[in-house]
């Protein structure tokens, strides 16, 4: 049985053009992205407030563009994608993106790799990406120069971004972003990219790290198509809450990592392409966090998990700050207990605590809660153009409600593969009579929620499940009850071998 968006949900308004990069998508005003003279500035610092207007943004990736192709000597249409790959090991700013769109003005690839990387880790990332060129700023400047020249990426290839309440980049022996958009600003225009039909779903733009269903971290090839289609995705199921609600453009959160898949396709392109406003964090802090909200009377909050038991645990702090602008509460990355979301709606009232499901390898979101249709327990519904099955342990497809098995899910946003790794691509995309579909490793449910709507559960990972005396224990459900205590900052189950029932549990505090 293959389930599909609930009737409320609109279809795609155009099937997700396949033949332009991002950056084009992301302000061309025909594909249907709110006009840019009625959008807010896509990035502002929260701490410094500096910030661009939309055009001022595209120039500024522009400049860069041009930048790049004088320092590098990449030309828009000239060489493979793969010789012009540049990696981003940064916390977030507002010219993060700026970077990205440079470097795909030049048909080249980002790999984002996590800020909390060691050098060995780093290395690893850089190496299976063939990057040449790496971004970074002087807070991880050490790390990034001891993976760079590891793999062989020249200094001179090593440019610095400049992050708020940190040591200016000035101050060191690299070229640094601003510097570039300033030069790029008094060179010649570059070429346009020639790009032929199909080829934003056939060329990989960004490369981003992920352990996939299983095992170490894989590279995995996310096309310009998928990249758009999600945006399209997200925007289109979102619509019709916005328009209940009266949102034409928002203020939303910018702490989650860009170099994560959750921050990098929903807070730095779905909302801008929507016209909204991301207020940008370096990384997550408590009172950065509580001041950018009430400044900037922020309504959405994209969050993980953790953040939701941060605000609870330190309440008292929350309490001296006005956070009354917040009306939606976005939640990813990790299925939220129940019992968190009481005890969150019990002191904000005026919250939707919505949550979704995706990952790296479907280009994020492939469930979402809408603002007027939320089941706590649930993970939402399909967006347009994604469907999912449930497969049982004996293969099989659940034909009924309620009944848990591993989601596959099909949609325009799953990505091209893994790099380079043909065992894991078989093993997690695989071909059915009515196409290809991912093996997502989750087991998962579809349950009717009051409204009549089905919403998809996640109950855990496959091969997390613990079988204790012949039952299937979710350890992230017992996490989830237990993380609701007010003495509990973090916990984890495990399992213990044990002859009488073949597993007990054990939990670690």
């Amino acid at each position: 049985m293959v389930f599909s968006s609930p009737s409320w949900v609109p279809s795609l308004p155009i099937d997700p053009p396949d033949s332009i990069p991002i950056s084009e998508f992301m302000q061309n005003e025909a594909y249907g992205r709110c006009p840019i003279a009625k959008s807010r500035d896509p990035f502002t610092c929260g701490i410094t407030h500096r910030t661009y207007s939309t055009s001022e943004f595209f120039q500024r990736a522009e400049y860069l563009a041009r930048a790049f192709s004088k320092h590098l000597k990449w030309q828009p249409n000239e060489g493979t994608p793969w010789e012009k790959v540049v990696a981003i090991f940064s916390f977030n700013t507002i010219d993060f993106v700026t970077a990205i769109y440079g470097v795909h003005r030049l048909s080249g690839i980002v790999t984002p790799a996590n800020a909390a990387y060691s050098a060995a880790e780093l290395t690893h990332q850089l190496k299976s990406s063939g990057a040449t060129a790496l971004i970074t700023c002087t807070p991880l400047l050490p790390t990034a120069l001891e993976a760079s020249r590891s793999v062989g990426i020249q200094d001179e290839n090593v440019f610095l971004f400049d992050i708020p309440e940190t040591e200016p980049a000035s101050r060191f022996p690299y070229a640094t972003v601003e510097d570039l958009i300033t030069s790029g600003s008094r060179l010649g225009e570059i070429d346009q990219l020639r790009w032929t039909g199909g080829q934003g779903a056939r060329q990989t733009a960004f490369l981003c790290f992920s352990s996939g269903t299983s095992g170490l971290p894989k590279a995995v090839m996310i096309s310009h198509y998928n990249v758009i289609s999600n945006v399209l995705q997200n925007v289109t199921f979102d619509s019709v809450s916005r328009a209940s609600k009266g949102v034409t453009t928002q203020a939303v959160t910018g702490f989650l990592p860009f170099s994560h898949i959750y921050g990098l396709v929903i807070a730095a392109h779905t909302n801008t392409w929507r016209g909204d406003q991301v207020v940008i964090l370096p990384r997550f802090d408590l009172h950065k966090f509580l001041k950018s909200v009430q400044e900037f009377k922020i309504r959405q909050l994209l969050v993980v998990p953790p953040i939701i038991i941060q605000i609870l645990r330190y309440k008292e702090i929350c309490a001296k700050f006005d956070l009354s602008s917040v009306r939606f509460v976005f939640c990813g990355a990790a299925p939220l207990g129940e019992e968190t979301i009481r005890a969150t709606k019990e002191l904000y009232p005026q919250w939707t605590i919505a949550q979704a499901y995706g990952m790296t390898e479907t280009a994020t979101v492939v469930t979402a809660s809408s603002e007027d249709d939320v089941l706590t327990k649930g993970s939402g519904s399909f967006l347009p153009g994604a469907k999912g099955k449930i497969i049982d342990p004996e293969g099989k497809e659940v034909t009924e409600y309620d009944k848990p098995g591993e989601l596959l899910v099909q949609a325009p946003s799953v990505v091209l593969g893994y790099l380079n790794n043909e065992k894991a691509n078989a093993e997690t995309f695989v071909h059915h009579s009515d196409g290809r579909w991912i093996r997502t490793g989750d087991e998962a449910l579809v349950t009717l929620a009051p409204s009549g709507n089905e919403h998809v559960v996640i109950v855990d990972r496959i091969k997390e499940l613990i079988k204790v005396k012949g039952h299937q224990v979710a350890p992230a459900e017992l996490e989830a009850h237990i993380l609701a205590h007010p003495h509990v900052s973090d916990c984890a189950v495990i399992q213990i071998p044990d002859d009488h029932s073949g597993r007990y549990l054990k939990l670690l505090l």
